[in-house]
C-alpha cells in the first residue's frame, strides 16, 4: 500500500515537474561550483527561519492573493493577464481614499480596502466586456488593459498626489492610523488573513457549491457546458469582476502597510502577477493547490537573496527554477502515460 501511495505521488504532474525542477537546479549550481545541499540549505533558512519568516508571509500575502485572483477564472478556462493594471487601480484607488476620506480611520481603511476591491473589479469587468460584445479575446483585452492602468496610477503618484519636497515618485502618507493592524512588531498585516479567508471562500464555492461545479464544468469542457445551459457571457463577467476584486485587494493591501502609501512601480516590480499565475498553472487553479504553490513560491523569493548571500550564487537561479518547473509540468501533462502504466502491470 506505501508502495502504491508512493508510486501515484511520483506520477503527479506537480510533484514530477517540482523534482525534476530541484533536480536541474541543482546541476546549475553544480555547473557554478556551488555546492546544492548549501544553497538549497540556505534556501529554507533564509525563508522559513526566524528572520525570515516574516518576509516569506508578507510577500507570500501578495503571491497568494494574485494567485487566487487568475486562478479562479483559470479554473474555468479564462485567463487574465490583467493583474498588474488591475493592482495597480486598487492600490492607488486605496490611497486616494485613505488621504481625502473624512471617516474615521478605521472605517477608512475598511473603505479604502472596498475601493481597491472595486476598481479592480470594475476594471476587470471593461476586459470582459471586451470579450463579450467586441469579439476581443480575454487574453488581449486584459493584457493591453494593464498598461493605460499601470501609465494613470503612475501619473497620479508623480504629480497630483506626490508628496511634496521627496524626489521618489510617491502618493504622501496616509494619515495616523490609517493602516491595517500588523502581528507584533513584524511586517505582516492582517492582509494575510484576508487573502486566506479569500482562499478558503474559493475552496468552498469551488467543492460546496454549484456555480463552482459550473465553473469546473466550462473549465473541462466549455461546448459541454453550454449545452448543459451554462451562460458563458455571464459567467465570464461573474469571474472577471471577482478575480479584479481579489487583485485589487492585494494592491489595497500593499498600500496600507509600510510604507503606508503608493510607490509608483513598486506593486508591479516584484512580478507578482506572473508569479501568481505560475503558482495558479502549476496546481491546474485548484484550490488547496494554488494556496501550497503560493506558499511555494514565496519561499523561493525570499530564500533567494539568502542563497545568493551564502553561496554568491544570483538569486535569478529561483526565477529559472519556476521556469523549469512550468516547462516540465505543461510536458508531463501533453505526453501520454501508457509507458507507466506498462511498467505497472510488469510490478
Amino acid at each position: 500500500m506505501t508502495l502504491e501511495r508512493i508510486s501515484g505521488a511520483l506520477r503527479s504532474p506537480i510533484t514530477f515537474s517540482v523534482l525534476a525542477g530541484v533536480v536541474i537546479g541543482a546541476l546549475f549550481l553544480l555547473g557554478t561550483g556551488a555546492d546544492p545541499l548549501t544553497a538549497y540549505g540556505a534556501v529554507l533558512t533564509g525563508a522559513l527561519g526566524g528572520d525570515g519568516i516574516g518576509a516569506t508571509l508578507t510577500t507570500g500575502t501578495s503571491v497568494l492573493g494574485m494567485a487566487l485572483a487568475l486562478a479562479i477564472p483559470l479554473r474555468a478556462g479564462l485567463i487574465n493577464l490583467g493583474g498588474d493594471g488591475q493592482l495597480v487601480l486598487g492600490g492607488i484607488t486605496a490611497a486616494v481614499t485613505g488621504l481625502y476620506s473624512p471617516l474615521p480611520a478605521p472605517l477608512t481603511v475598511v473603505l479604502a480596502l472596498l475601493a481597491g476591491m472595486a476598481a479592480g473589479a470594475a476594471y476587470a469587468v471593461l476586459a470582459a466586456l471586451c470579450e463579450n460584445h467586441l469579439g476581443v479575446p480575454l487574453l488581449v483585452s486584459s493584457l493591453l488593459l494593464s498598461y493605460p492602468a499601470v501609465s494613470l496610477a503612475s501619473y497620479l503618484a508623480r504629480y497630483p498626489l506626490k508628496e511634496p519636497g521627496s524626489s521618489l515618485p510617491q502618493t504622501r502618507a496616509l494619515p495616523d492610523g490609517v493602516a491595517l493592524p500588523a502581528f507584533g512588531e513584524s511586517t505582516v498585516t492582517v492582509g494575510l488573513v484576508l487573502v486566506v479567508l479569500a482562499a478558503a471562500g474559493y475552496w468552498f464555492t469551488d467543492r460546496r457549491t454549484a456555480i463552482g461545479y459550473e465553473i469546473r464544468m466550462t473549465g473541462l469542457n466549455a461546448r459541454f457546458s453550454a449545452y448543459a445551459g451554462v451562460e458563458r457571457r455571464a459567467l465570464t463577467l461573474k469571474l472577471l469582476s471577482v478575480s479584479g476584486a481579489l487583485a485589487g485587494l492585494v494592491g489595497a493591501v500593499g498600500v496600507l502597510s509600510f510604507p503606508y502609501r503608493f510607490v509608483d512601480g513598486a506593486p508591479t516590480a516584484p512580478g507578482y502577477t506572473w508569479t501568481g499565475l505560475t503558482a495558479a498553472l502549476l496546481a491546474a487553479a485548484a484550490p488547496l493547490g494554488t494556496l501550497v504553490a503560493a506558499f511555494f513560491f514565496a519561499v523561493l523569493q525570499v530564500g533567494g537573496l539568502a542563497m545568493e548571500r551564502t553561496t554568491e550564487v544570483p538569486r535569478e537561479l529561483t526565477q529559472v527554477l519556476q521556469a523549469i518547473v512550468i516547462v516540465f509540468l505543461a510536458a508531463r501533462l501533453r505526453f501520454p502515460r501508457r509507458k507507466v502504466r506498462k511498467v505497472e502491470e510488469a510490478v
